[in-house]
């Protein structure tokens, strides 16, 4: 039986290495509603964001070298889909403390 539950992840402290911010799992779509990013750390920020299909390697950018300012919130309000073991990930430029919020659909087949 399919069915659909609104949820959200969280991600304290996105830094310089490669974040995994959210996978689809298994079976499942996700339809992404919201990506909130807030720096916490009082310094400007540059972020990538982007998905790799399938759990592969062609990495698919949602934004590249997007400045955030600091004490600043980014809000991503374009739906997203997500695919069974599709994988979001977030990367800053430079160290830095930048928390992640997503809101999305969770709809299982």
């Amino acid at each position: 039986m399919a069915s659909e539950i609104m949820t959200r992840k969280t991600v304290r402290a996105m830094t310089n290495a490669e974040n995994t911010l959210l996978t689809a799992a298994s079976g499942h779509t996700y339809t992404i509603l919201n990506i909130s990013l807030c720096e916490t750390a009082g310094a400007d920020e540059i972020f990538d964001l982007y998905i790799d299909p399938l759990a592969g390697s062609n990495d698919t950018y949602i934004y590249k070298a997007q400045a955030l300012a600091a004490n600043g919130t980014f809000e991503h309000t374009t739906r997203l889909t997500m695919l069974a073991t599709d994988v979001l990930y977030g990367i800053l430029a430079s160290g830095g403390d930048v928390d992640v919020v997503i809101t999305y659909l969770d709809q299982t087949l």
